[in-house]
């Protein structure tokens, strides 16, 4: 007899997706242009000039513009719109302070409180915490803060920020704001916070489009005891269930350390090019009761369960209509913002704040470098045979105890049991990391350690009396290493989410510029993962191997985000394609991406795994930071090298989040730039490839 609720959690799923069906774009109708005219913008400016004098023109001519774009019908007629601004245009320096400084605040409460309800909302979900009711989908799908922006327009606060503090295009913000002090930055993010007016329904849609396609990531494992070879037989141990593509990703490398090794990375890779083309038997997801031979794809019961043949049936291109929904849900609003008309815009020049060409010319640096085929040579020497498509997770070049996965498996399941275990250490592993006593003991208060379902993930505090939690799987019989590996590189997230909030001038300025750079403190914390087990020895060869390490990592990745990049620009060029349609350009642009940049390497076309990224289903354009977190992670360490990792990281995290290149010269002195990546790889290989 199949696990009823383990493979009711994919059925009910598909049944809510088959239920809501692709979500809609708005009807051609829609108005979402501004009522108020030429003249009365005009009329509405010379009027508060005669009033308040000349010294105010620049911002008032400013503030009125502004407000009036995002004017609708529904908030009131032109001489409305004109009795509004004279009403609450402040020309007052002081009252003006005050206002920012009300505004500033209430927003913190306003966002930290939602922040708070919606992670509560989620936690049968998100957490190991028992059984998950069909209500609590509905709760997944339900935003509690999908009315407030509405709700700031309605009650014309969001009208009064515009009216008095200016909004800045992302290339003013490049130009302009190297010489802004902090509270002129503060007040640049505060006007942002209202550069777009988007509907609550829209806004509940595309919600419930990632909450649903999270939940179908969250539940996407493969009981790898379960999995047989080509003869049948079993190649993994019992109980070992691993997440895609994390743990599928994870477990195979660490089977380069292990006899045997080869014939279950080739395992795995036939496991994930199975769910990429979406061949994987839905009967397999999730579910011990079956045993599944990936070769030819047979099903059959497993040995322990009721002796009645399973359906071997296809999943059926779920992983595509996940993706489609996050498509439609993100098209949706794209009439909301004028300035970004589309997704991609949003991704690069609102939520990363650098250009998409900048991105990809970045990403080309490594991808096309010449280094790339000199450390592959080196690979392919060290392993002692030809690469194989797997090797682009290949991870010799890391900084290596004398222990194997199994010997760390069983430390770290010794030292972290439980959740509560991992929460008490904190203070000590922060310690272990420079930080100062008082200052461990205020971070560790800040941090709240919870069970995850999904692989783990940081959750930053919504107010300042909030607390940041991380969230780490922990099974059965304790933590594994992998698990401890995800759970330093989410502790990472913590401290910068603290730092970065509970420890800054202004809360409207907080955080890093993009998730690039919170990844980029993450890989930070989590290179030292083996070094706070106080299992790593002394190699006069360490940074050398941590270049190399660092380059095939962002080679790896970088080839990833171009993909998820280029399937997005497919997406708009294709908005009524379904989900066999967009798993066909998956695939031929997982192809593609290989073939210019990974076959002159590797010596093999037309591989797909590059599109195995769980991230590209439920993150919408979430990948590229990876890379772009590789590059400045490897610069923020190499300015780290002869300075204090807690002291460095907690100056660079209360830098807050301006723009992304000015954070990097307050932070290590220079824009972002692969530029010291390659060239330390360039020595290594210099060196290496003569040993």
């Amino acid at each position: 007899m199949q696990n009823k609720y383990a493979h009711s959690l994919i059925v009910s799923i598909a049944i809510t997706i088959a239920f809501h069906g692709c979500l809609q774009e708005p009807k051609s109708g829609l108005k979402t242009g501004p009522v108020v005219s030429t003249d009365v913008v005009e009329t509405t400016i010379d009027s508060l000039l005669t009033r308040v004098g000349g010294a105010e023109n620049a911002r008032l001519e400013r503030g009125v513009r502004q407000a009036a774009r995002l004017w609708r019908a529904e908030d009131g007629t032109e001489q409305d719109f004109h009795s509004f601004c004279t009403k609450y245009f402040i020309a007052d320096s002081t009252l003006l302070d005050k206002t920012f400084n009300r505004l500033e605040h209430n927003l913190m409460l306003i966002n930290g409180y939602f922040r708070e309800l919606n992670r509560d909302l989620n936690v049968p979900l998100q957490l190991d915490s028992g059984p998950i009711l069909p209500v609590d989908y509905l709760f997944g799908e339900f935003s509690p803060s999908a009315h407030v922006n509405e709700d700031f327009f309605g009650t014309k606060i969001a009208f009064m920020t515009l009216l008095n503090f200016p909004l800045y295009s992302l290339q003013e913000r490049l130009d302009l704001g190297p010489n802004w002090t902090r509270r002129q930055w503060a007040e640049a993010r505060l006007a942002q916070r209202f550069s777009s007016r988007v509907p609550a329904k829209a806004n509940q849609q595309a919600a419930s489009a990632y909450t649903i396609a999270d939940s179908y990531i969250n539940a996407y494992n493969i009981y790898m005891h379960n999995v047989l070879d080509e003869k049948g037989e079993r190649l993994f141990p019992e109980g070992l269930r691993l997440i895609s593509h994390w743990g599928l990703r994870d477990e195979l490398k660490a089977q380069y350390d292990k006899p045997g090794g080869f014939a279950r990375q080739k395992l795995i890779q036939r496991i994930m090019e199975r769910i990429i083309d979406q061949e994987i038997p839905a009967v397999v997801i999730n579910n011990p009761h079956v045993d599944w031979k990936p070769s030819d794809n047979t099903v059959t019961p497993h040995p322990d369960a009721a002796n009645q043949a399973p359906s071997a049936a296809a999943e059926p291109d779920t992983r595509y209509a996940m993706w489609l929904r996050i498509f439609h849900a993100e098209r949706s609003l794209d009439p909301y913002y004028p300035d970004d008309p589309t997704f991609i815009d949003r991704r690069f020049n609102r939520d990363r704040e650098i250009p998409e060409p900048e991105v990809e010319k970045l990403f080309r640096s490594v991808l096309g470098s010449p280094l790339m085929t000199r450390t592959a040579n080196l690979i392919s020497k060290r392993l002692g045979r030809p690469l194989e498509p797997f090797d682009i997770w290949y991870n010799g070049f890391r900084a290596k105890s004398r222990y194997t996965e199994d010997e760390l498996d069983r430390i770290v399941s010794r030292k972290y049991p439980t959740v509560e275990s991992f929460q008490r250490d904190v203070p000590n592993i922060l310690v272990k990391l420079g930080f100062s006593y008082q200052t461990a003991r205020w971070l560790s208060e800040r941090i709240v350690v919870d069970p995850s379902r999904g692989a783990g993930h940081a959750m930053g505090a919504g107010r300042l009396a909030d607390k940041a939690h991380l969230r780490t799987r922990i099974p059965e019989g304790g933590m594994k290493y992998k698990g401890y590996n995800i759970a330093i590189h989410e502790l990472g997230h913590n401290v910068e989410q603290t730092f970065s909030f509970q420890g800054i001038d202004h809360t409207l300025l907080r955080g890093v510029p993009n998730t690039a750079f919170t990844e980029g403190l993450a890989f930070v914390f989590q290179s030292r993962d083996l070094e706070l087990l106080g299992l790593t020895g002394r190699n006069p060869n360490a940074d050398y191997e941590k270049a190399l390490d660092v380059l095939w990592s962002t080679y790896e990745i970088a080839g990833v985000a171009t993909v998820d990049m280029r399937v997005w620009q497919w997406l708009y060029a294709h908005p009524d394609a379904g989900p066999a349609e967009l798993k066909g350009a998956v695939q031929a642009i997982s192809r593609d991406v290989w073939n210019e940049f990974f076959a002159p390497v590797f010596g093999v076309r037309d591989v797909t795994l590059l599109a195995i990224y769980s991230h590209m289903i439920d993150g919408g354009m979430y990948t590229p930071d990876y890379p772009l977190g590789h590059i400045i992670s490897y610069q923020i360490e190499q300015y780290m090298k002869s300075r204090s990792l807690a002291v460095e990281m907690e100056r660079m995290c209360k830098i807050g989040n301006v723009s992304p290149d000015l954070w990097m010269k307050l932070a290590v002195g220079e824009p972002i730039s692969t530029g010291p990546l390659l060239s330390k790889a360039r020595e290594a290989l210099d060196i290496l490839e003569k040993k």
